[in-house]
């Protein structure tokens, strides 16, 4: 499966309400918006993405917390890159809050480094 890149130039996405708005942007930018959304979209959900497109943070419950988190690493480094811009993930960390298991991490795009976090819930 070939890497893609996604419009160099796009809309403004409200990261705290999830909505597009008014304006638009680019570079560094689009490419964390595009690392926020891939990591944000659970695959297989939406019939308008790919089934290359999204992270896929279900089922993950029942398993050691060991194997939840390479399992997370592998999943979300291979969701990300998808697109062209990101080269890399790094300095994974993780903290178990009761059936949730929160992750914060680098995401290493052509522009710069980008932090990110993702809540993944139901693992017990």
């Amino acid at each position: 499966m070939g890497r893609g890149r996604l419009a160099e130039t796009t809309f403004y996405l409200d990261e705290e309400t999830g909505e597009m708005i008014r304006g638009m942007t680019d570079g560094y930018q689009a490419a964390r918006q595009a690392a926020w959304l891939i990591l944000h979209t659970e695959r297989y959900d939406f019939l308008i993405y790919s089934w290359a497109y999204g992270t896929e943070l279900r089922g993950l419950s029942g398993v050691a917390d060991s194997f939840i988190i390479s399992e997370i690493k592998r999943r979300v480094t291979e969701a990300l890159l998808v697109d062209d811009r990101i080269t890399g993930t790094s300095a994974f960390s993780f903290e178990r809050r009761r059936n949730r298991m929160d992750v914060r991490f680098t995401a290493h795009t052509i522009y710069g480094d980008v932090a990110l976090w993702a809540e993944v819930g139901r693992v017990t």
